[in-house]
């Protein structure tokens, strides 16, 4: 029996993935977060077959929540599940340590295949994902000015557009607030660009927001 921690603030996919599983005989929602806090406080008072992630929730999220669970719990597989199509929001969660990343508009059975490999020590990637992060690896020279960004750099990028201060991102990334004065303006300068509005243009006209 494969136990999941489906963690996601959205209650109605919440209680639509439990009722899904709930037709699997191999597969069973045994916990359920709404965001990283509750995450953490989990895996250390139980224990999980997989932790199915949405990389976007309130408070500590995405690659930092990542980088958190794979701390406090590194044997424990991370399979995200999420909105974002962009091949670098996928190669954060891997980089920091998920073991899968699945998209949310995937096949029911996609997503069950995707559970079971992970589960089972193996990796899983949306094949369309995979194709446009090699292809992004390979010709990175042609894309656009968000590929240059480092993780981190991608990470307070997010956080920006997001609607998040310094102070917030600081805290959220465990940074100090002239660090991450720092990130923003390398970010200006790489991309292009003069102010946050301007950054949250660019992260809906490319589907990041």
């Amino acid at each position: 029996m494969i136990r999941l921690l489906v963690a996601d603030d959205h209650s109605i996919l919440r209680k639509g993935l439990k009722q899904f599983f709930e037709l699997e005989a191999d597969i069973t929602v045994a916990g359920e977060a709404t965001n990283g806090v509750e995450v953490l406080r989990l895996i250390c008072e139980q224990e999980f077959d997989l932790l199915l992630l949405d990389m976007t929730m309130d408070g500590v999220s995405g690659a930092e929540l990542i980088r958190r669970v794979k701390a406090v719990k590194a044997s424990l597989p991370i399979l995200v599940l999420s909105m974002h199509k962009v091949p670098q929001i996928a190669l954060l969660a891997l980089r920091a340590g998920a073991t899968g990343y699945i998209t949310k508009d995937s096949e029911p059975e996609t997503l069950l295949a995707a559970i079971r490999k992970v589960a089972s020590g193996g990796k899983y990637i949306a094949p369309a994902l995979a194709e446009e992060i090699a292809y992004d690896t390979t010709f990175s020279e042609h894309n656009l000015p968000h590929v240059h960004l480092s993780s981190r750099e991608f990470e307070v990028f997010r956080l920006l557009v997001a609607g998040r201060n310094i102070n917030e991102i600081a805290e959220q990334l465990f940074l100090s607030n002239k660090t991450v004065s720092t990130y923003k303006t390398r970010i200006m300068e790489k991309m292009d660009i003069h102010n946050v509005a301007d950054l949250v243009r660019y992260a809906v006209k490319h589907d990041m927001e």
